[in-house]
């Protein structure tokens, strides 16, 4: 495969609104040891590539600048230490950053096929959502079957991804939704009750339930109390962001005497080796689902990589439902 020297990229010309996107060249980046270079077909569009753009996202020091956490497209070349890959081969990933861009390099081992009889713009849509869920609900949060599970923002990407993970491993599933239509469409992906919060109290209503065992939360903010009286005892809460600010005041009497567990984590600023230990357990429990297309990504638009700036004016909007993604090849 020929690759040129120069490619289009969407650069965050200075901190501000989706207008400080705009269309550069760059040099087509070469993949180092253990890396591959990928031909983006689609790139995934994310909260945090809105983060960054904003100023509050700062990228890893060794990440690139450019924009853009998950894509899919081929194998354009191989780095050295390289096994399993050959150029050509159909490929999703997740991304240090860079996504934004005809070509983009990442680790290896934080590569997976595209499952059988995906569209690539589907693909695109997979790992920073199933890497976040898997990570955040499965591993650290350690949902079981027969478990509640309360996720908010259920129409979004993470929400959609996490309904139908869950269902399908057998818990009880409850989410937060802000419209009757995201309400369905929650209900329709796996969830047992979808919670117009606009309209309805989700803490009242899990509790009468038997409490969530698990909570997975993006909102933060007002939420973080609320969240802790709808937990059952002994429940785990899992933060992921903080749609409405990281602070609350908290009764910490509460987690103490019901044992709660509160946590969190980000997925960008892991080590490698933790992003290639997700990347192995998706590989065996959650890929076959996805070939099977027993899951699978949930779609709300498709924009030019051109149009970065109202692609993100699309997700900050909230309106949408599922992943945005960005045709780039």
């Amino acid at each position: 495969m020929t690759t040129p020297k120069t490619m289009r990229a969407i650069e965050i010309t200075k901190p501000g609104d989706p207008s400080v996107l705009q269309t550069v060249d760059r040099p087509v980046p070469k993949p180092g040891y253990g890396e591959l270079l990928i031909r983006l077909a689609y790139a995934g569009v994310n909260r945090p590539d809105a983060l960054q753009r904003a100023g509050a996202y700062a990228p890893p020091p060794t990440a690139s600048d450019l924009p853009g956490l998950e894509g899919a497209g081929e194998v354009a070349a191989v780095g050295e230490g390289v096994t399993g890959w050959a150029v050509g081969d159909a490929v999703c990933a997740l991304l240090p950053g860079g996504g934004y861009a005809e070509y983009v390099t990442t680790p290896a081992a934080h590569a997976l096929p595209v499952p059988d009889g995906m569209s690539m713009d589907k693909a695109a849509c997979l790992p920073e959502t199933y890497f976040t869920v898997w990570s955040n609900v499965f591993m650290r949060g350690r949902l079981q079957a027969g478990e509640r599970f309360l996720v908010h923002g259920g129409s979004s990407g993470i929400g959609t991804t996490a309904i139908q993970l869950a269902h399908h491993f057998g818990a009880r599933v409850f989410t937060t939704a802000g419209s009757d239509e995201k309400c369905r469409v929650c209900r329709e992906l796996g969830a047992e009750r979808a919670i117009n919060y606009r309209s309805e109290d989700f803490a009242e209503i899990v509790r009468a339930e038997g409490g969530a065992n698990l909570i997975l939360d993006m909102v933060g903010g007002d939420y973080i109390p609320r969240n802790i009286k709808t937990l059952a005892d002994e429940g785990r809460m899992v933060h992921i962001a903080f749609l409405s600010g990281p602070k609350a005041e908290v009764n910490f009497a509460q987690i103490m005497a019901r044992r709660l567990t509160v946590t969190g984590s980000t997925l960008r600023p892991q080590s490698d080796l933790a992003k290639a230990r997700i990347a192995d357990a998706l590989r065996e429990q959650v890929w076959p689902l996805l070939s099977e297309g027993r899951i699978g990504p949930i779609m709300d638009s498709e924009f030019p990589l051109e149009d970065a700036t109202e692609a993100h004016r699309r997700m900050e909007s909230s309106d949408h439902i599922g992943k945005i993604v960005l045709k780039v090849g």
